[in-house]
């Protein structure tokens, strides 16, 4: 006869189907520069299209009272050939309540579906702002939250390997 070990016993969080509320969405810090307005916002000037750099940062941390607050930062300088034309920054960020989730598998659900979830309203504030001051709306296109957390994963074993070597 073969022992079967006892199945462990249920406890309250291994039954919780897993689940995410966002409970609280927040700007943080919002920032548009537009240095040359208004010469910048002439027909001449409007009609030759910017060079756009984009920047995209995701950190979450753990509360006391069981939540997390997960923040994005959203960044885009806008340039021609005669120097900047805007620069946006914005960290946006949302309380999470996050359930039914095993520890190992909470960092990517905060790095990934948490971002997923603010990404749109971010957009639009982004979207907002960049109108109001002058411009046709700024629209990011959608961003794979999961290859830019793979990315930076992949960065920081790698500057673990070379701060061992």
């Amino acid at each position: 006869m073969t022992d079967i070990p006892a199945a462990p016993e249920a406890t309250p969080d291994s039954l919780v189907e897993p689940g995410i509320r966002i409970l609280a969405q927040f700007i943080r810090d919002l920032s548009f520069e537009n240095p040359r307005a208004p010469e910048s916002l002439r027909a001449t000037a409007a009609a030759i299209a910017p060079q756009i750099d984009m920047g995209v940062e995701m950190n979450a941390k753990g509360r006391d009272d069981g939540l997390f607050e997960v923040e994005l930062k959203l960044s885009a300088r806008a340039t021609r050939e005669d120097g900047p034309v805007f620069h946006v920054e914005l960290l946006y960020g949302g309380v999470f309540a996050i359930e039914g989730v095993p520890p190992e598998e909470l960092e990517p659900v905060l790095l990934v579906e948490c971002p997923r979830f603010l990404f749109p309203f971010a957009r639009r504030i982004i979207a907002d702002v960049t109108s109001e001051g002058g411009y046709p709306p700024f629209l990011i296109d959608p961003i794979d939250f999961a290859a830019v957390y793979a990315a930076r994963k992949a960065q920081a074993q790698v500057g673990e390997t070379v701060g061992n070597a």
